[in-house]
């Protein structure tokens, strides 16, 4: 128990790390969308103005942009559907992985 619990708290360290670290290390830089960054790119290659082949499908339904506030909840939402998915399967299968080991037992002790 005290193995598992030591491992824990070595991870949890570990991630606080990785998250805290940037913030001293990168004082000054921007962050900005690869959407922008891509579109500035190909300007640059081709030296003319990057025209998108077509629009987005939320912004074609509102009839402007969407506000960053917005964009984030969709965004946030989508993570959340995806990560319930993952970790749905991903618990199905330990859940198996139980299963078959218990049933491997009482074959064993049969």
């Amino acid at each position: 128990m005290a193995k598992t619990k030591k491992k824990v708290i070595i991870l949890l360290v570990i991630a606080a790390l990785i998250a805290i670290i940037p913030l001293f290390t990168l004082k000054g830089a921007e962050f900005g969308g690869s959407d922008d960054a891509g579109s500035k790119v190909v300007s640059e290659i081709t030296g003319t103005e990057y025209k998108p082949w077509i629009n987005p499908v939320m912004e074609t339904w509102i009839g402007g942009e969407l506000p960053g506030e917005i964009e984030s909840l969709l965004f946030c939402l989508q993570t959340g559907i995806g990560v319930g998915v993952l970790f749905f399967f991903l618990g199905r299968f330990v859940e198996r992985t139980k299963k078959e080991n218990q049933d491997n037992k009482t074959k064993k002790t049969t």
